[in-house]
């Protein structure tokens, strides 16, 4: 019979079931499993991990890997909560909340950087493992100061950590980014030609925000403002 996926997230506490994988014992164990799979979502993208090329990188069968991990849904919530397992978690010491909420945002900023394919997953059901509860746990104490009841604490901190994600989709990597800074100068000018009196809102506003950012866009500016923004608006609750 395969294994729970709870029981497979907790497979080494004390009290895990044991003796539940299906098939002969392999020579691989889980953790190898989940740990090639995030070696090669890392390099490859979150598209590159199956089942078969997992086990061609294992030197094992498909059905071996099957035998350590129920499906390929199952196999990516092991791979998000051994990530969050692995994640920095900073000491908040004797920071006021807003230096600990920065110290939240930048930290999930950096996982999310150094494993882009977290942003293409959305399975709540990673919420029950290990390393996601503990990652949780540590987030939810920067909010201490703030003395917020339990669910807008939890929605405290899930505002936080949306913002971050959706700044690490921003600042992946564009394909035409570097041509676009390079022409800037030049490709700014012929616009204005194009436009002449149409939208001067868009060119008044546009034209200053490129020249301070070089381009049409500066992700780490737009981090910059937006958690500033971010911590604001939780002022307000303090």
């Amino acid at each position: 019979m395969p294994r729970a996926l709870i029981d497979l997230l907790w497979r080494d506490h004390p009290a895990a079931p044991t003796g539940g994988s299906r098939g002969p014992r392999t020579r691989v164990s889980t953790g190898q499993v989940v740990d090639t799979a995030i070696g090669l979502a890392d390099a490859e993208g979150i598209e590159a991990v199956t089942i078969r090329r997992l086990g061609e990188g294992l030197g094992v069968s498909a059905m071996s890997v099957y035998t350590h991990v129920n499906s390929r849904d199952d196999l990516l919530v092991l791979m998000a909560d051994a990530a969050h397992a692995r994640m920095d978690r900073p000491a908040y010491g004797r920071l006021g909340w807003r230096s600990r909420v920065r110290l939240v945002a930048e930290s999930n900023l950096a996982l999310l950087q150094a494993h882009p394919w977290l942003t293409d997953l959305a399975d709540e059901r990673s919420a029950l493992g290990p390393g996601t509860i503990a990652k949780y746990d540590h987030e939810l104490a920067a909010f201490e100061p703030l003395h917020l009841p339990p669910v807008s604490r939890d929605a405290a901190l899930t505002f936080v950590l949306d913002f971050a994600r959706s700044a690490a989709v921003a600042m992946r990597p564009r394909p035409h980014a570097a041509e676009l800074a390079e022409h800037w100068p030049e490709w700014s000018v012929r616009l204005a030609e194009y436009l002449g009196d149409r939208h001067p809102l868009a060119q008044t506003v546009g034209a200053a925000a490129g020249e301070a950012m070089g381009g049409a866009s500066d992700a780490r500016l737009a981090w910059d403002f937006g958690l500033a923004r971010v911590l604001d608006g939780l002022a307000a609750l303090a």
